[in-house]
């Protein structure tokens, strides 16, 4: 920590570059990691959740898209009051509500109070994500912060791919609640770790002499035509996943008539490329500079969705591979340009990392969940894959332009 801070304020241009934290960046991938996995794990389980609590499979869906709207909200806050109280303190309060209201949930009697257990579930998970992002442009330059957060970003994929399977598993060995006692566990254990390990840092990145206030700070990031454009950089490159996410499934299972077990395998191939995107992203970053990385990867997205709307047109008979083969170039470009994205626009006004990371973090997961349920409208009467295409074309074509004509190339 010592050596991180004297390496930032060593004002050498060329001073050697500082090892990478392995220590710190694992415990900031379990604090991301808690958001998406208590997400997800529920899921195997809802149809034994609307039987024991006398409710219908819509209602105790909300469990799901409930959960994903605090956990977009919840980095509206929670970003500012790391700003404000300091990055320890907010994500520890964060994470032990979540361990508390998992244990909530397990006495819950009826389906609203449970739903009520999960916005607090989603609302304390949300620091974890938001300090996590916060923390790292804290201790780095805006480029190495892009390599470091390429890096935690790719819990965001495996994640999601395991913790369904880990949530069955529990299900069936031992009922619903012990899903919930796992949620709570694992968040007192990262609570417990990130009690004893993580170093406070807001403050060490922030330029001398300058004031931090809310609405200051707010103030100057929404008059920022940079701001807007790594914002709009990392929600609409994000996006193209999420359409993917809302339509992909009825185009393979029925347009294609596949099994769900083989669209789950698909789906974790084209997973494969996001994870090699922040590779990528991790290694070039400092080299090449964020805004070159985000072009890069906007360029493998638009090759991505324009091969996509060609096979979806002309070659829909291959099979699932029109889908994902493009998707995972698609993927790829996803990987290379949102770390790039999320660093830029926490650096735009350092002093105010967690307020501009809940900014960004609440756009990319609002944008996403319209985008999902409006690709999953578009789709659900049409023969073919082509409107789930064009949907995409169009995501990368408002991700290009924003990007052009807000962020000027340094």
């Amino acid at each position: 920590m010592d050596d991180l801070k004297a390496t930032r304020q060593s004002g050498q241009p060329h001073a050697a570059e500082p090892a990478t934290p392995w220590a710190l960046l694992l415990l900031l991938m379990a604090m991301t990691s808690i958001g998406p996995t208590t997400l997800n794990v529920v899921v195997p389980a809802l149809p034994q959740m609307a039987n024991r609590l006398a409710s219908d499979v819509a209602t105790i869906q909300l469990t799901v898209t409930v959960y994903l709207l605090a956990l977009a909200a919840g980095q509206l806050v929670m970003g500012p009051l790391s700003d404000r109280f300091g990055r320890r303190p907010v994500v520890l309060a964060g994470l032990a509500l979540t361990a508390a209201a998992s244990i909530m949930a397990i006495t819950m009697g009826t389906v609203g109070s449970l739903i009520g257990a999960r916005v607090l579930q989603a609302f304390g998970a949300s620091a974890g994500i938001v300090v996590s992002r916060a923390i790292i442009r804290d201790l780095f330059d805006k480029n190495r912060a892009a390599a470091m957060l390429g890096l935690v970003a790719t819990v965001m994929v495996v994640v999601p791919t395991f913790s369904p399977l880990i949530g069955g598993l529990l299900e069936i060995g031992f009922g619903w609640e012990a899903i919930f006692l796992f949620s709570a566990i694992t968040s007192a254990l990262v609570v417990s770790w990130a009690a004893l390990a993580l170093p406070e840092t807001r403050g060490l990145n922030a330029p001398p002499g300058v004031s931090q206030g809310f609405v200051h700070d707010l103030t100057g990031l929404v008059k920022s035509r940079k701001f807007a454009g790594y914002v709009c950089a990392g929600a609409f490159g994000s996006a193209t996943f999420f359409a993917f996410l809302g339509g992909g499934a009825h185009v393979i299972i029925t347009l294609m008539q596949r099994s769900s077990a083989e669209y789950g395998v698909w789906f974790a191939i084209a997973s494969v490329g996001y994870m090699a995107g922040n590779f990528g992203a991790s290694r070039l970053s400092t080299r090449f500079g964020i805004d070159r990385m985000i072009w890069w990867g906007i360029g493998f997205e638009a090759a991505g969705v324009a091969l996509s709307a060609v096979l979806a047109i002309f070659a829909m008979h291959w099979g699932p591979v029109i889908v994902f083969g493009p998707q995972l170039i698609v993927n790829f470009g996803n990987g290379l340009l949102l770390p790039g994205a999320i660093s830029g626009a926490v650096s735009v006004r350092a002093q105010a990392a967690g307020t501009a990371a809940g900014i960004i973090g609440f756009t990319q997961m609002a944008l996403g969940a319209a985008v999902t349920q409006y690709a999953g409208i578009l789709l659900a009467e049409s023969p073919t894959a082509v409107p789930l295409a064009l949907l995409m074309v169009a995501l990368v074509t408002a991700l290009t332009v924003s990007f052009a004509l807000l962020v000027r190339r340094a």
